[in-house]
């Protein structure tokens, strides 16, 4: 082999942000003048380079380069030992490459922020508040939370008074903030705190000032401002009713009254009394001679009254009964996947069903088509999706289908819609509901 390479140092330290330089040198052991080019392997490429990049040597000769090590201040380059090599490789000889290694120890840091949400709240018994902490160092770090109320009027306290934060991560602590006193009326007061986030650091390094953020709760009254007008305002409106009964309308009934109770009045009344106590003993004494009176009104006699028939209201002129129908049906349908239908009704043997309304719902907002059939596949409604989320339809002449149809629905996806406040769906969703009246057709002759 006619190369030889070796790092100076097999071991080094690297602080982020900062740049270290590792000397490597290099000897031509061959017979002609050779170029050599120098490539970083290992998890530290990504922030080291070899300068300068390409190198010529005579034969017997030797130099020195040196790799840059430029491990970058933030979570992602995670503190600790990371071990790397320098593939030295021969132009002429790419097979004769040489491959010096080593190990970078990549050293601590620590970096960490904190807010407050929301940085204000207000309520009549507590306020609800989160600090949000963010590691933005190298290393996991525990978190101590405190917090100093600003009066002797409200006090705050955290769920949990620490916290382990990941590289590159953030947790959120819970702190409430209550009154010292309940407060039922007036006008709100309120109260300034300041919370803190204290890093706790290993020995030997340095000591991190803690984070400080100012917030703030507003006490509200427990009683409304508009409460005692609305209560006196409906006692007000009270009394008058009350006075307005007693001083008008109470009298004026009870005069009425008098004037109605006449001694023609009495006598009227009397002599409808009389009248009508006849027809009572006769209907008591309905069967007194043997006979026996039934449901139907037969009396003693052999007289027969005949019921009163009573109309069918679910049946039309031509005989055919009449009954309200209604039905539904939910289809799903993937994107790039065809078509998909679901029916909703199907017309029984004997039986004709007048469709006279049809609601489509899309509450997920897809894209695509929907098409309403009914009968021997008669398109009733072809839609685009992306136009609506509610769609409905009334015909005042009614669609007929007979026996034996359907009323279908028929989905094409091409773009699955996100509903507020929710995931994403894997298919489209669309429902459909009906109504109309079924008819039973009378035999024919």
């Amino acid at each position: 082999m006619s190369l030889t390479a070796s790092l100076d140092a097999s071991s080094v330290s690297a602080a982020p942000g900062e740049e270290t330089a590792v000397p490597l040198q290099v000897r031509n052991s061959g017979q002609t003048v050779e170029e050599y080019r120098f490539e970083v392997v290992g998890a530290c490429a990504a922030w080291s380079a070899v300068e300068p990049a390409v190198l010529s040597l005579y034969p017997g000769d030797s130099a020195t380069v040196s790799l840059m090590l430029r491990p970058p201040r933030d979570s992602t380059v995670p503190a600790g030992e990371t071990p790397f090599g320098i593939r030295v490789v021969p132009t002429s000889e790419q097979g004769e490459a040489v491959v010096p290694e080593g190990r970078v120890t990549v050293l601590p840091f620590t970096a960490t922020t904190a807010e407050l949400v929301p940085r204000s709240s207000h309520g009549s018994r507590r306020g609800q508040h989160q600090l949000a902490v963010d590691n933005r160092g190298n290393t996991p770090v525990t978190v101590r939370l405190g917090a100093q109320p600003g009066t002797e009027l409200a006090r705050v306290s955290f769920a949990v008074t620490e916290l382990q934060v990941a590289p590159g991560q953030a947790e959120f602590g819970k702190l409430r903030v209550r009154p010292a006193k309940r407060m039922w009326r007036g006008t709100p007061l309120t109260h300034p705190f300041q919370v803190f986030a204290a890093t706790q650091v290993a020995e030997g390094q340095e000591p991190v000032e803690p984070v400080l953020v100012d917030g703030s709760y507003q006490q509200e009254p427990l009683l409304p401002r508009w409460l005692p007008r609305a209560l006196i305002t409906a006692a007000v409106l009270l009394i008058a009713l009350v006075g307005l009964w007693y001083a008008v309308l109470r009298p004026a009934v009870k005069s009425a009254a008098r004037e109605a109770v006449t001694p023609e009045a009495v006598r009227s009344a009397a002599a409808a009394d009389k009248s009508k106590a006849p027809d009572q003993g006769d209907a008591a004494g309905t069967g007194a001679d043997g006979g026996t009176g039934d449901s139907a009104g037969t009396g003693s006699g052999g007289g027969t009254s005949k019921p009163t028939p009573t109309p069918n209201p679910s049946a039309t002129q031509d005989g055919a009964a009449a009954t309200p129908t209604s039905a539904q049906v939910r289809v799903r349908d993937s994107v790039g996947g065809g078509t998909n239908s679901g029916s909703a009704l199907q017309v029984p043997d004997g039986h004709t069903f007048q469709l006279t309304d049809i609601v489509v719902q899309n509450p997920q907002g897809d894209a695509g088509t929907v098409v309403i059939s009914a009968g021997q596949q008669t398109r009733v409604l072809s839609l685009g999706l992306e136009n609506f989320r509610d769609s409905d339809y009334h015909f005042v002449t009614p669609i007929l289908v007979p026996a034996g149809g359907k009323v279908t629905m028929t989905i094409d996806c091409r773009k699955v819609g996100k509903p507020v406040g929710a995931r994403t769906p894997s298919r489209c969703s669309e429902s459909l509901f009906l109504g109309g009246t079924m008819r039973t057709e009378s035999p024919a002759g």
